[in-house]
């Protein structure tokens, strides 16, 4: 079983809060973290549909059945136990008592924010992080976006071409279908290889909507959809307009890049180096990596990006305090000058600010430029 970064912080945070939430998406290692971290306690599935009719039908027995600290697994498929775990952790006043982990995060955030508020800490985990994978011979960056980190490739060495197909369409079968009405899966189904065909692009709903038949307003509720489900997420651009011609539409990328390839039809490494989407791919990859890093700390990854009408562009940009971290990703191994054009721009009309500028590139080498701090993919984890 592969380490966790984020195992100290969930301890951490057990020792404060009466109930942890542990969302993220399917298969990205909620179950054993939970099982890993809190050894000692009862763990039950509602996936089990035994134990969730018996949760369903009588839930304060179903909790009475439990004399100790339990995880329940799934927890959105019976939101009506949370009044009732309200009760407990009112009653008792312990910390720990509960870990609730879900995929469904739209489901469960929705009924603890209503049941729970002020009660429990929510933790989002995404799949492996390459900090958490390097010890997992991945040691190229190819095989680092072409596996992706989900766990069960790991654990249990499955080629990404026999884990993806299958993952899609349990994805497909299970949860939109549990989400939405939906007639045609196979719709859908080019929908989200259309998404990953515009990873890093700015999201265009009426695009999409011309290339799938469908209206934009559909489009819209299916990217919420795949949002909701830890399987798009949109970097929304910067809001503050320095020159009155930024662009404000977000941009669209996958919260794995294995699950990406998987849609693009990439069944190897040395496809990969082909594709027209590695650049992408390469910058989808390292934005994950970003997000990962202030995740597992706990923190919100609040991750933006800063384009113009002019074509100047910032691929990431965060900010603390008074002082902006601002990044250009270039999957080139080789570097060259214009590559900072993009920082030196926005470090000129971005005054109000303490500018920090990064470049992380497709290289080994990691320097100290006039221009920007250059760091290799390989040094990612310290950000």
């Amino acid at each position: 079983m592969i380490s966790r970064v984020s195992s100290r912080k969930v301890l951490e945070m057990a020792k404060k809060f009466p109930v942890i939430t542990i969302t993220g998406p399917r298969q990205s290692g909620k179950t054993t973290l939970c099982k890993s971290v809190f050894s000692q306690y009862a763990c039950v599935s509602l996936e089990n549909p035994d134990t969730r009719e018996f949760a369903q039908s009588d839930p304060k027995g179903f909790l009475d059945t439990y004399t100790g600290n339990l995880i329940i697994d799934e927890a959105q498929h019976v939101p009506e136990l949370f009044s009732y775990i309200q009760g407990i952790v009112d009653e008792k006043k312990q910390t720990g008592q509960f870990i609730l982990s879900g995929s469904q995060n739209f489901l469960l955030l929705e009924k603890i924010s209503q049941s729970l508020a002020g009660r429990v800490y929510v933790f989002h985990l995404l799949p492996l992080s390459y900090a958490e994978l390097k010890n997992e011979n991945v040691k190229d960056l190819k095989d680092a976006i072409f596996y992706g980190g989900y766990p069960r490739l790991f654990d249990a060495n499955i080629a990404p071409k026999d884990f993806f197909p299958s993952y899609i369409q349990t994805y497909l079968e299970r949860d939109v279908r549990n989400m939405i009405n939906l007639r045609d899966l196979n719709l859908f189904n080019a929908f989200l290889k259309l998404c990953a065909g515009r990873i890093g692009q700015l999201f265009n709903a009426n695009s999409l909507s011309t290339e799938i038949g469908v209206d934009a307003k559909t489009i819209q509720n299916w990217i919420s959809i795949l949002e909701k489900s830890f399987v798009v997420f949109r970097l929304y651009p910067w809001h503050e307009n320095f020159n009155k011609r930024v662009i404000k539409t977000p941009k669209l990328y996958f919260y794995d890049t294995g699950l990406a390839c998987g849609l693009l039809g990439i069944k190897s490494v040395e496809e990969l180096e082909l594709h027209f989407a590695k650049g992408g791919l390469f910058e989808n990859f390292i934005i994950l990596e970003k997000m990962k890093l202030k995740l597992n700390m706990g923190e919100q990854a609040d991750l933006f990006f800063w384009r113009d009408s002019h074509g100047n562009e910032i691929d990431v940009l965060e900010t603390k305090g008074n002082t902006q971290v601002v990044t250009e990703i270039k999957s080139a191994k080789t570097l060259k000058n214009d590559f900072f054009k993009g920082l030196q721009w926005y470090e000129k009309i971005a005054k109000k600010y303490s500018i920090k500028k990064q470049l992380v590139y497709g290289g080994d080498d990691n320097q100290k430029r006039t221009e920007a701090e250059v760091i290799s993919w390989r040094n990612i984890d310290s950000f």
